[in-house]
């Protein structure tokens, strides 16, 4: 017994070597990207040459070559990101990661996936197939290829083969995180059903700050409903905050007469969730028919945001109703039923519904909640859309290509070489009558989609001076609300004011403008505090005074070294929590979670027009004190420092992590940065002169440690430089780092 326990101990000790000998070959571990390599699947050589930041620049004779390469590229460097993610949307994450996964699968089922994938694949032309195909191609050709990245290593696990389906999949990824969700719907039905008179859904869910409105189509404010009087609030008590990470993006452009270039400028920098690999892979692709450089979605032919040799584009999200959601009986409902394969547990199995409004969301008894989605309706992948923006010539040829974006609706600014700028909303928006704050009635009809015709738009103009932030975009005369709440529109109004602070900009004032800290809403709450503190005669509290005096001096920029910055944000998350709490005191959790920064513009509208909220902000001070303590005394680079997470961190791999990024700019000013989300890249185009301007990102190219490219961009992006992305021939030959050519 003693002998074979030895053994066992033995046996166990090297297993764990082994696991750890290969864990660190796979730290080590990094693509060939110099040489040449053999790979079926061409019909001629690719060369793909990587700059000094490991972004491929891929020259093909053809398209299929082209799309090839890239699929290849990217499977070199991300290929694990993109199982992940494939897994994530099928819903097939416990498979690999075990038990811990099997309620975010479950969640990830609701919804047929892989249906809608099926159907969209269908719908394809052929061309778009072939891109497909190609690029799927060229990831298996990676796969097999090249080493495998490091989580493979350490989750112990193969991956699959890419299918072209699995692109279309990869891009419901973003889909998803960028809808008004079902379960928002939901919370807003329910916050509705336990609203206690005179307080209304149009005053908790508020559609802007008129003291901040930033319209631009057309730039005159449209009525806003006035705040009923609200009496006395009372019983104001404190809660944790369930502040959501923002889904939102900054994007603006000024037409040639507007710049001092002579040409239209355009910035964008979307705001999505923070990890690493990042969000985007930067690519810049070319062939006798195509040549586009920007940003993609790993696992996505193509270009999704970035310019071609003519045009320039950039989106923010639209932040409006995506989907209508209505109460049903399930008694006639059809059951697709699912299987979960748990790593190292039992199979587990559930039943899904589905109605003549759509598939159930949620359920309760008899009862459930139906949603009318198109893109499971109308099953087109957006991924098409893109690719007519690759290929387009003009304004008026990208206006046509997103005339057929069937995705989550985007606000897109466009421009070209003639000098021109032009904005236009893209999407499927359904004319719904309550506008996502509550839940339909079975009984309520299909809602129709407003036509393309008749969303916000501007025409395109050299004079241009265009900008969108998530907030109301239209402006007076405009018939429909569209939204249950656009994003507040303080980061609108600070761009607009950057934009009209000069006659003509240059890239550096663009570049300027994304890294600006300025939070104007916040400014206001500090000022609103501290003289609240002055009324209830605190402002020689001794306990209180450093941090009153810190607040006092502090500008309104988290910028890294500002100090008052930290008080100011615990102040804020407080006070938003403890009025949701106050005013809806059953369901003040569904508030806050399916706000999006209502509560917040709530707040700020009551301290102009409301009742007196002095109690509610010295408690807050107070509050934010206790818990933050001499914390609150350090600089905002201190207090903010938030550290880039890889999708392991949770199981325990946190070497995989990135970079620290010291606090710098908070969620309400044009720099957003949170924990959990951030600007995702910065990119500002000079429209024509494609070397000048430039595309940056928070860590780095490649998802391999043993890269060199894993957070090697990280020192710019905190350092805030906007590095040039090569796109001219002699421009990629000056950059050039290393060379690979792929052979028939």
């Amino acid at each position: 017994m003693l002998r074979f326990f030895a053994l066992a101990v033995l046996i166990f000790l090297a297993a764990i070597a082994i696991y750890g000998i290969n864990a660190f070959a796979g730290m080590q571990a990094a693509a060939q990207t110099t040489g040449s390599l053999r790979v079926a699947g061409l019909s001629a050589p690719v060369q793909i040459v990587r700059d000094d930041r490991g972004i491929p620049h891929i020259r093909a004779q053809n398209d299929n070559d082209l799309f090839f390469a890239q699929g290849f590229a990217e499977g070199s460097d991300r290929l694990f990101q993109m199982d992940f993610i494939r897994r994530y949307v099928y819903g097939r994450l416990a498979e690999v990661v075990g038990s811990p996964a099997l309620p975010s699968d479950q969640n990830a089922r609701i919804v047929d996936i892989r249906g809608i994938v099926t159907r969209q694949w269908l719908a394809l032309a052929p061309r778009d197939r072939a891109m497909l195909r190609s690029f799927s191609n060229g990831v298996n050709a990676a796969m097999q290829q090249q080493p495998l990245p490091v989580e493979f290593r350490l989750l112990l696990y193969r991956p699959e083969p890419w299918k072209p389906q699995d692109s279309l999949a990869a891009g419901m990824a973003t889909v998803l995180d960028l809808i008004d969700s079902w379960d928002d719907v939901i919370r807003r039905d329910g916050v509705a059903r336990h609203l206690a008179a005179p307080l209304r859904m149009v005053d908790l869910y508020t559609i802007t700050d008129p003291a901040y409105d930033a319209p631009i189509a057309p730039p005159r404010p449209a009525p806003v409903p006035a705040l009923k009087t609200f009496g006395i609030v009372k019983a104001l008590q404190s809660a944790a905050s369930l502040e959501r990470a923002p889904v939102g993006s900054n994007e603006w452009a000024v037409g040639a007469n507007r710049s001092t270039t002579g040409r239209a400028l355009l910035a964008n920098d979307p705001h999505l969730r923070l990890g690493i690999p990042g969000v985007w892979y930067l690519v810049d692709l070319q062939s006798p028919d195509l040549h586009v450089a920007g940003g993609t979605l790993p696992g996505t032919p193509g270009v999704i945001l970035g310019h071609n040799a003519e045009v320039a584009w950039g989106a923010t999200n639209a932040t409006v109703v995506t989907e209508v959601v209505y109460r049903t009986t399930l008694m006639n409902a059809r059951t697709r039923r699912e299987v979960f394969h748990v790593r190292f547990g039992r199979d587990a199995r559930m039943a899904y519904r589905q109605t003549a409004h759509g598939f159930v969301a949620q359920s309760d008894g008899a009862v459930g909640y139906s949603v009318d989605w198109n893109a499971a309706t109308l099953p087109r992948s957006p991924v098409i859309a893109f690719a007519g923006l690759d290929r387009a010539h003009s304004v008026s040829d990208a206006l046509k290509a997103l005339r057929a974006y069937p995705g989550p609706p985007q606000n897109f600014v466009v421009a070209d070489l003639s000098g021109a700028a032009a904005y236009t909303v893209a999407g499927l928006i359904p004319n719904d009558p309550s506008w996502g704050l509550k839940v339909h009635p079975a009984t309520d009809p299909h809602y129709a989609y407003i036509g393309f015709q008749s969303v916000p738009q501007i025409a395109p103009s050299r004079d241009a001076i265009l900008f969108t932030a998530n907030n109301r975009t239209y402006g007076e005369g405009y018939p429909y609300r569209l939204s249950p709440s656009f994003a507040p529109p303080y980061r609108a109004a600070r761009i607009k004011a950057l934009l009209h602070s000069k006659r003509r900009l240059s890239i550096a004032d663009m570049a300027g403008f994304q890294t600006d800290t300025l939070s104007a809403p916040e400014r206001d709450l500090a000022r609103a505090t501290l003289a609240a503190l002055h009324r209830k005669g605190l402002a020689d509290d001794r306990a209180l005074s450093p941090y009153i005096a810190s607040l006092a001096n502090w500008n309104g920029r988290f910028e890294a070294n500002s100090r008052g910055a930290a008080i100011a944000w615990e102040t804020r998350r407080i006070a938003v929590a403890a009025l949701a709490r106050a005013l809806v005191p059953d369901r003040y959790e569904d508030y806050q979670a399916s706000a999006d920064g209502s509560d917040f513009m709530l707040l700020l509208r009551l301290l102009r027009h409301g009742p007196n909220l002095d109690a509610l902000l010295v408690k807050s001070f107070r509050q934010a004190v206790e818990a933050g303590g001499t914390r609150l005394l350090a600089p905002w680079s201190e207090y903010g420092k938030v550290t880039v997470h890889h999708p392991l961190h949770s199981l325990g791999f946190s070497f995989l992590n990135g970079a620290m990024l010291p606090g710098d700019g908070d969620r309400y000013g044009v720099h957003v940065q949170t924990a959990t989300a951030s600007q995702s890249f910065r990119a500002v185009w000079d429209v024509g002169n494609w070397d000048a301007g430039g595309m940056s990102v928070p860590s780095g190219e490649s998802g391999q440690p043993g890269s060199g490219h894993y957070t090697d961009q990280s020192p710019a992006w905190i350092a805030q430089r906007l590095v040039p992305l090569p796109f001219s021939d002699a421009a990629v030959r000056a950059a050039a780092r290393a060379t690979l050519t792929l052979q028939p």
